[in-house]
């Protein structure tokens, strides 16, 4: 690889990381499973790299990336059209739009998650990523931490609270006056 192809690729992979769980989260809103969106967004990175030198250098990659998933979106449901399950195009349009317009809101919630995260304790932190992860069954994390499965469940109540409370904090912190 050339210094320039290497240089290209590092841009593209640098933007790409930053804001792929801020496109997966706006394809997962426009269709059914997270098995469709992950098929989506592999032919969202796909494209995206295809057409990273169409990307201008000052312009905004998140914006840009929306775009593309949002034309896969549509081309994936005209692809399952004959699924009585998906919905038309003007629907689709329409929820992306609204999708659009939510994003900043649900980027200001995920970033103030991030925070209030990294204010737990790591041993909790680490229970809770398991919890949700989707790679553990509740049981086995609950044996792991020593609780009860139905303990478990109150102890991830409480948390959750608490996270909550911490972004509603957070967030009203950054609200203007």
């Amino acid at each position: 690889m050339s210094p320039t192809e290497t240089q290209r690729h590092t841009r593209f992979l640098r933007s790409f990381t930053a804001n792929e769980p801020a496109i997966r989260a706006y394809v997962r809103r426009m269709v059914p499973t997270r098995a469709d969106a992950d098929d989506v967004m592999q032919e969202t990175s796909v494209v995206l790299w295809e057409k990273f030198d169409t990307f201008r250098e000052d312009g905004d990659f998140r914006a840009w990336a929306f775009g593309v998933a949002r034309f896969e979106v549509l081309g994936w449901l005209r692809d399952k059209g004959r699924d009585r399950l998906v919905l038309n195009e003007d629907v689709i349009a329409r929820m992306a739009d609204a999708a659009d317009d939510d994003e900043p809101r649900l980027e200001r919630q995920r970033e103030a998650l991030e925070d209030c995260l990294a204010k737990v304790a790591p041993d909790q932190r680490h229970l809770l990523m398991q919890a949700y992860s989707g790679e553990f069954r509740i049981q086995d994390v609950a044996r792991h931490s020593g609780r009860t499965v139905p303990g478990f469940y109150q102890w991830l109540h409480r948390m959750r609270k608490l996270l909550l409370e911490c972004i509603r904090r957070d967030l009203a912190r950054e609200a203007p006056l």
